[in-house]
């Protein structure tokens, strides 16, 4: 080993230290305003694309996106009930309160058609009864299956994750 005068000795460790000191800012600043896991442009954007599902395909809960409406004056309902569809698999929609007018006792599920497959799934998860009827025309632009609840709404129940299509029906890309 070469012998090294003391004061060039503890320039080259302090040098060298500086020289990790730098390294690790760095890898720290761009680690630490880097974006976080699920943000990037390559994961799943959360947005529904449009898939037609057909007669005799498996429809999953993560391809139904669930629009929540809440017609009761309980504060926060339309979101306690959204993200109980959220834990059972569901694609989070729009959460929000109805119109004014909506009277809902206690759900209430508005769409076209009550076979759709995307309706029967979102049913299954539903308190009994469930009807189904058109949603008002300034609402037909809601996003995915419109469900509307009313003060007297309970529970989800552990409904289904997924079901075979008896017809075709709308669904997100899986």
């Amino acid at each position: 080993m070469i012998d090294l005068p003391a004061g060039l000795r503890t320039a080259l460790t302090l040098g060298v230290l500086a020289v990790l000191l730098l390294v690790m800012l760095t890898w720290g600043w761009s680690n630490a305003t880097a974006p976080l896991p699920g943000g990037g442009e390559a994961e799943d954007s959360g947005v529904c694309e449009p898939w037609t599902v057909v007669e005799g395909e498996r429809l999953d809960a993560s391809q139904v996106e669930v629009t929540i409406l809440n017609a009761g004056s309980r504060e926060g309902l339309a979101g306690a009930v959204m993200d109980g569809f959220v834990e059972r698999g569901f694609r989070e929609g729009t959460s929000s309160n109805a119109p004014r007018d909506t009277e809902v006792a206690k759900v209430q599920v508005w769409a076209a058609d009550k076979r759709d497959p995307a309706v029967v799934l979102v049913r299954s998860v539903l308190p009994k009864p469930s009807p189904v009827r058109e949603a008002p025309v300034d609402l037909v632009d809601l996003p995915g299956v419109v469900v509307v609840v009313g003060n007297d709404f309970g529970d989800l129940r552990p409904g289904r994750s997924s079901i075979t299509a008896k017809q075709e029906g709308a669904a997100c890309a899986p």
